[in-house]
């Protein structure tokens, strides 16, 4: 055990020299490394280490291969009969690369629909930073993509001469609708050639692009050719006009969707009389397109289409709505009516707090809507520096596209963070049987009924490690090493939500905790674990000293090393914490 020395200056009058020490093994790894070894052995061989593997970390699929692999990445390739010492055990445990504490590969059964998916979903995608006054680039849509999003928004405009699109934030609900925002356009084509270029740098599974269109037929026939010349055969679209179910991820990987309100059907609407725009009563809820899109659009009413009009939306939305695989459209307001499930399957958009009163009366009605149909949540208009909301009332709610501002940080993103961590990272994370299937008297899950405990986690918090690495002598206290605790929240649904915090251990930069906490769970597939390191500060604000957040089902039982974020969710190179997971 390392022993370190670290001197600080006092008042600026003179210096105190603190020692630190390496923590060793704590007594439950001791006993797990005699209890796995061969009896009075001072070393763990590959079989004894199988046995670690397979019985007390729960991996019942590991090899005796993957046992000399974990020897030969500690002790190099010719020492593997030498097998682990204690210390080499130890450093085992501590490494996230051979020991994580969730599941690396994607797992889940991806060949159901869409609509049985929660979607890593991104807000206003290129913006850089607030909602009004920020710069409009593709580098956030580069970054998003890279850390696994799936669904980008454009918003899409004409540009001053009105012969091509441009894509930037146009208004703000908290000034007149009459009055721009003055976000900076980037051009379409750059976003377009970018989201193809790093589309499928993380995940291979399906990039789906919202439209909030605001352009005329002219510049939509533009689009639809943009598009089209750009992805070329990466780009997929349906057959048929209309879909009755949506395709799954397995079925589209590699490939990019569109996601938009059809245009205007100006002939269409004109054609049929008013009985014909009404839903038939006797054909399962489906209803004329032009209804839909009278309901949906929030750009020109058919009626107020000039003769010019008339003709650019005859040539151009043939073009532009048979590129459209998920047809969408915000509400108007009469949940009961937007939410009836009809034959074909659609998107539909809310904000967080139209969604949060509409889960008042409506909360079955939610649930069942998106067991074949997407619904698309969106942080409120008023939250113009890029903040986000809490997205549990969403997902409990079945919602797939849970739409956030991936430019700013803090807990809400770090939930999201985690949540997407799940099924190998690819951004499709399967939603639990309950949300998707019906019981046996037709009835669906009811976010607000509270259940009894389905099972237990229990946390052990061992020891911290890495700070001293990644952080220079005073980042945290001028005066003296720092003082760590940890703090280990469940979020989910309300029964589940509980908060739990350990000593602090004074003036170490290798803190030793050594407590264990248990969380009783109603619905476990829901919740996420947060973990966050704060170095207490008895003047000011206690400092981050890290943060990570890990689906509950997703995590590995046994020992596990568990490596730390930043507040933007960028990995630190060393910070780490020696945990322990398990069920009961």
């Amino acid at each position: 055990m390392a022993t370190h020395t670290y001197t600080y200056k006092q008042f600026s009058c003179f210096n105190k020299t603190f020692t630190n020490t390496e923590p060793g093994p704590p007594s439950d790894v001791l006993h797990a490394f005699h209890s796995f070894s061969s009896a009075g052995a001072t070393s763990m061989s590959a079989d004894n280490l199988l046995g670690f593997l397979t019985d007390h970390q729960r991996e019942p699929q590991c090899t005796s291969d993957d046992s000399l692999r974990i020897i030969q990445s500690l002790k190099g390739d010719h020492k593997t009969d030498d097998g682990l010492t204690l210390d080499d055990f130890f450093h085992f445990l501590l490494r996230d690369d051979l020991n994580a504490p969730i599941k690396s590969e994607v797992h889940h059964d991806m060949n159901a629909p869409l609509s049985h998916y929660f979607i890593f979903t991104g807000h206003n995608s290129y913006l850089i930073g607030n909602q009004l006054t920020s710069d409009c680039s593709d580098v956030p849509i580069i970054d998003a993509l890279v850390r696994g999003v799936r669904v980008i928004e454009l918003d899409l405009w004409p540009n001053s001469t009105k012969d091509d699109v441009e894509v930037f934030h146009g208004r703000c609900k908290l000034i007149p609708t009459s009055i721009l925002t003055l976000t900076t356009p980037v051009s379409l084509r750059q976003c377009l050639w970018s989201i193809r270029e790093h589309a499928f740098v993380t995940s291979k599974y399906p990039v789906i692009i919202t439209f909030e269109d605001h352009l005329t037929p002219d510049l939509q026939a533009v689009v639809a050719e943009m598009v089209t010349e750009i992805f070329g055969e990466l780009l997929y679209y349906p057959e048929t006009d209309l879909l009755s179910e949506f395709p799954s991820p397995e079925s589209l990987k590699g490939r990019i969707l569109i996601s938009t309100k059809p245009p205007i059907e100006y002939l269409d609407s004109k054609s049929c009389d008013e009985e014909d725009k009404k839903p038939k009563s006797t054909d399962k809820g489906s209803q004329s397109p032009d209804v839909t899109n009278k309901v949906e659009t929030d750009d020109k009413d058919v009626e107020d289409l000039n003769e010019s009009d008339e003709k650019s939306y005859k040539e151009s939305a043939p073009k532009y709505k048979r590129l459209i695989t998920i047809h969408a459209g915000k509400s108007k307001g009469d949940f009961q009516e937007d939410l009836k499930v009809a034959g074909k399957v659609k998107r539909l958009s809310l904000s967080e707090s139209k969604l949060e009163k509409a889960s008042e009366s409506f909360a079955p009605d939610i649930v069942r809507f998106t067991q074949k149909n997407i619904l698309r949540v969106y942080p409120k208009g008023t939250r113009i520096t890029s903040s986000n909301y809490k997205p549990h009332i969403a997902w409990t709610h079945g919602a797939q596209m849970v739409a956030f501002n991936m430019q700013g940080h803090g807990k809400s993103l770090w939930f999201m963070q985690g949540m997407f961590k799940a099924n190998g990272g690819c951004g499709y994370v399967k939603k639990p049987d309950f949300l998707v299937e019906k019981g046996p008297n037709n009835e669906v899950f009811d976010p607000k009924r509270t259940l009894p405990v389905n099972k237990t986690l229990k946390v052990k918090v061992y020891l911290g490690t890495g700070w001293s690495s990644d952080f220079s002598l005073t980042d945290f206290d001028s005066h003296s090493p720092p003082d760590f605790y940890v703090k280990i929240d469940i979020a989910g649904v309300p029964a589940d939500r509980a908060k739990k915090k350990t000593k602090t251990i004074k003036n170490n930069w290798f803190p030793v905790w050594e407590e264990e906490f248990e969380f009783p769970l109603s619905v476990p597939d829901l919740a996420l674990l947060r973990i966050q390191v704060k170095e207490e500060n008895r003047t000011e604000k206690d400092d981050f000293a890290g943060q990570t957040c890990l689906p509950v089902t997703e995590l590995k039982s046994g020992f596990r090393s568990v490596p730390l974020y930043d507040e933007k969710g960028e990995k630190y190179k060393s910070v780490k914490l020696l945990m322990r997971f398990q069920f009961k």
